[in-house]
């Protein structure tokens, strides 16, 4: 794709955002036919981004997530500060056509990890982690059908990326903690709850922010110190409706909450 054919696609869809609508698909001209050229798209939101990037999140690191939106593996997309509310804090409910609230591990890095060559171990990313955060991801598509339209229109459309919520930084030593078995609790008040575990995130939380580091390692790009990435939900999606207070218990690791507008 050409610089211009990269910018239509992304007006078009920075346009549908702002506009609360939806699009069946980028116009063949503009549609993005491989992984690179979706993140090349989603590359051009932060020219319209007021402040630096919060950090990154990973879709579908599930394989029912993978299933359900037809793709064959995890998708990153970018936690715009704009879009990233307080702990507490109130989410409008706009007109959010995915409808749900996802439950995740999330970490803030202390160091940049930058592109190289050979790639990162879980090991080694997590070196260059601060903290664990519990978290909440409210995601949404510019698309009339997410699950039809690919991965790399996924990619463009940022990775179905919309509002996030962060805790503050879990107390406990984290290090020595069974990410891939330690379970969480997603509530929403009055109505339901959901428990899941660690390994429904790409087996294990760690080895998802892994694969973040690399993604961005093989586009060249840096993990840099401050990011924050939310790797993925690990319950099953809880839909959502004006005046839900959600709740992500995750225990000694911390509570984030958000209420839907």
């Amino acid at each position: 794709m050409n610089p211009e054919q990269l910018q239509d696609a992304s007006q078009r869809l920075r346009a549908a955002w702002r506009h609360g609508e939806v699009i069946a698909a980028l116009p063949e001209a503009s549609r993005p036919q491989t992984r690179e050229e979706g993140y090349a798209i989603q590359a051009l939101l932060e020219r319209h981004s007021s402040a630096p990037l919060y950090g990154w999140k990973i879709a579908a690191t599930s394989t029912a997530g993978q299933a359900h939106i037809a793709v064959d593996g995890p998708l990153a997309g970018r936690l715009l500060a704009e879009r990233v509310v307080a702990d507490g804090a109130t989410v409008p409910a706009g007109v959010n056509r995915m409808a749900v609230a996802e439950i995740e591990f999330a970490f803030r890095m202390a160091s940049d990890l930058v592109p190289r060559d050979a790639r990162y171990s879980v090991d080694e990313v997590l070196d260059a982690v601060a903290s664990v955060h519990a978290a909440i991801e409210i995601p949404d598509s510019r698309y009339e059908d997410f699950t039809r339209v690919g991965a790399p229109q996924l990619i463009a459309d940022n990775a179905c990326a919309h509002y996030f919520v962060c805790a503050d930084a879990a107390t406990q030593d984290w290090r020595h903690v069974d990410f891939a078995a330690y379970r969480a609790v997603g509530r929403i008040d009055g109505r339901a709850a959901r428990e899941g575990r660690g390994d429904a995130v790409l087996g294990d939380p760690r080895v998802a922010l892994a694969w973040l580091a690399n993604e961005l390692s093989a586009l060249g790009m840096t993990l840099r110190r401050g990011q924050t990435v939310t790797t993925g939900t690990c319950v099953t999606p809880m839909p959502i409706r004006p005046g839900d207070r959600v709740t992500a218990d995750f225990g000694s690791l911390g509570v984030a909450s958000v209420t839907i507008g």
